[in-house]
């Protein structure tokens, strides 16, 4: 099958994860308008946009940390808008977080079962039992080994260095056995080394899961989007391919300007 062909596959296919006409607003301040969009099997969707643009109110949408004002959610083409982010996550909505939301103080293996723990909707008074829960650390070890940590088990989160605990994050993602993944700047911090390692993974991670990607780093952008929504002032001006979002007028002005 040729790349356009597979293309039009995905296209046809039903959507992993969709809005429609979401709208959010804080008093005066519509922070999202009217946004639809679509996450499809196989893809890296990113969603772009400058600071303010309403990046992390369309993510919190998403996962249910917010509720819209208006609009909806759909997992796997269930309406899930009501739905509160740990069910989302139980369903198979995986998150990392633009600020690491980890247990320092826990091991690394630690932070791995408990995200094994809460994907299998047992109670956090069975977090001791956890630990010695043969398949929840299975299932935490593998994790691991998916994203090279493996030989930082035993570690204390607090040692990693600040790659490595993005690198966490997503195996904490992985735990729950994601159907889709919305990752808020995994490469937020990271030197240009740990961006093209992660850059490679999420590039093969997709077709286990597809990814909503929200992103600054312009290069992992360009190098893994399959599509690229553009936000600005809590609405979406434009959708579409790497050449067409570099092409774009409006997206030019706005957001990307040289990097385009």
């Amino acid at each position: 099958m040729t790349e356009k062909s597979e293309t039009a596959a995905r296209t046809a296919e039903t959507p992993v994860l969709e809005t429609r006409g979401l709208c959010k607003s804080f008093e005066a301040l519509r922070a999202s308008r009217d946004i639809s969009l679509d996450l499809r099997p196989g893809e890296i969707h990113a969603i772009i946009g400058p600071n303010g643009a309403g990046k992390s109110t369309l993510i919190g949408q998403i996962c249910g940390t917010l509720k819209p004002d208006a609009g909806s959610v759909h997992l796997l083409g269930q309406d899930v808008t009501h739905q509160a982010a740990r069910l989302r996550a139980r369903a198979g909505l995986g998150r990392t977080f633009q600020i690491s939301s980890l247990a320092m103080e826990d091991t690394v293996l630690q932070n791995a079962v408990l995200g094994a723990l809460g994907a299998s909707g047992r109670s956090w008074r069975f977090w001791g039992d956890a630990l010695r829960d043969r398949r929840l650390v299975e299932t935490a070890e593998e994790a691991l080994v998916r994203v090279g940590l493996q030989d930082s088990a035993r570690h204390r989160t607090a040692e990693l260095s600040h790659g490595q605990r993005r690198q966490l994050e997503v195996a904490v993602a992985l735990t729950l056995r994601p159907k889709a993944l919305v990752m808020d700047e995994p490469m937020a911090g990271m030197g240009a080394e740990g961006s093209r390692l992660l850059t490679g993974f999420l590039d093969q991670l997709r077709q286990e899961a597809p990814i909503l990607l929200v992103e600054h780093d312009m290069d992992a952008v360009f190098s893994l989007a399959d599509r690229i929504s553009v936000l600005v002032y809590g609405e979406v001006i434009a959708t579409g391919s790497v050449d067409e979002i570099r092409a774009n007028a409006a997206v030019r002005e706005a957001y990307l300007g040289d990097e385009a």
